[in-house]
C-alpha cells in the first residue's frame, strides 16, 4: 500500500491530457500548479493559458476570417464597395508583421505571424477578385505575380533586418490609411457594398485579442501598439457596418412591419 501511495503521489486526473496541455497551453510548472496543487487562481499561469488559448483561437479564426468576404464577393459576382487600395495597404501590414516575426523567431501560434499567413492568402484572393470582377483580370494576375515575388524577397536572408523593422513600423500608418480609405468609400457610397459584416467583426475581435497575446508572448511593445491602432480602425468599420445595416431601406421596412 505504501508503494502504491508513492506511485500515485504526483499523479493527476489530467495526466492522459498532459502531453497536449504542455505542448499547446502551458509549461510543466503551471500544469503542476493547476492539477497537482489545485491552485487554479494562480495569476501568472492563468495569463499564460489565456494567451496560448487566444493565440490558437486567433489562428483557427484567421483560417476563415475573410472567407465570408470571399464567398460574398463570388456569390454576388461583384466587389462593389471594396477598396483595392485598402487591400494593398493590408498586405503591406500583414507582410511586415510576418517578416518581422519570423526574423525575430516569434512562436507560430502568437498573434504575430501564425494568423498573418492565413490572412495574407485570403487578402491576396480578395485583391484578385476585386480586379477580376472589375473587368481587369489580367491586372489581377499581374498583381499576384508581383506580390509573390516581393514576398519571397522580403522573407529571404537578402533583406536586412533594418528594412524588416521599418516594414513592421510602417504597419500603423498602413492600417490607419487603409481603414480610412475604406471608411471614406463607405461614406461616399452611402453603404458598405459587398463588405462582409462577419469578416469585419471577426477582424475587430481578432485585433483586440492580439493586443494581449503580443504583450504576453513576445513583450514587444511596438507590435502591441500596432494592434491597438488596428483595433481602433477595425472598430470604425464595424460601426459603419452597423449604422448602414440599421439605416438600410430593407431594415426600415422590416421595422415598420414589426410595429
Amino acid at each position: 500500500m505504501a508503494e502504491e501511495t508513492v506511485l500515485n503521489e504526483g499523479a493527476s486526473f489530467m495526466d492522459p491530457f498532459k502531453g497536449l496541455l504542455l505542448t499547446y497551453f502551458m509549461p510543466e510548472s503551471c500544469y503542476d500548479e493547476f492539477f497537482l496543487n489545485f491552485n487554479f487562481l494562480y495569476v501568472p499561469c492563468l495569463k499564460i493559458v489565456l494567451s496560448k488559448g487566444l493565440g490558437i483561437g486567433i489562428i483557427l479564426g484567421s483560417v476563415m476570417v475573410k472567407l465570408p468576404q470571399i464567398i460574398k464577393v463570388m456569390g454576388a459576382k461583384s466587389a462593389e464597395g471594396l477598396s483595392f487600395q485598402t487591400v494593398l495597404l493590408e498586405l503591406l501590414a500583414i507582410t511586415g508583421t510576418m517578416a518581422y516575426s519570423i526574423a525575430n523567431k516569434f512562436p507560430f501560434q502568437v498573434g504575430a505571424w501564425g494568423e498573418a499567413l492565413f490572412l495574407m492568402l485570403q487578402t491576396v484572393a480578395i485583391g484578385f477578385l476585386i480586379q477580376h470582377y472589375g473587368g481587369r483580370t489580367s491586372r489581377g494576375v499581374l498583381f499576384l505575380v508581383v506580390f509573390i515575388g516581393l514576398l519571397v524577397l522580403v522573407l529571404s536572408p537578402v533583406t536586412p533586418m533594418p528594412v524588416v523593422t521599418y516594414l513592421q513600423a510602417s504597419n500603423m500608418p498602413a492600417i490607419i490609411i487603409g481603414r480610412l480609405i475604406q471608411a471614406a468609400a463607405n461614406l461616399r457610397n452611402g453603404h458598405t457594398g459587398q463588405l462582409s459584416a462577419v469578416s469585419v467583426f471577426l477582424l475587430f475581435a481578432g485585433s483586440l485579442a492580439r493586443i494581449f497575446t503580443s504583450v504576453q508572448e513576445t513583450g514587444d511593445t511596438l507590435m502591441a501598439f500596432t494592434y491597438v491602432i488596428s483595433s481602433a480602425c477595425n472598430g470604425i468599420i464595424a460601426l459603419q457596418v452597423l449604422y448602414y445595416w440599421n439605416s438600410s431601406p430593407e431594415r426600415k421596412k422590416k421595422k415598420k412591419k414589426s410595429e
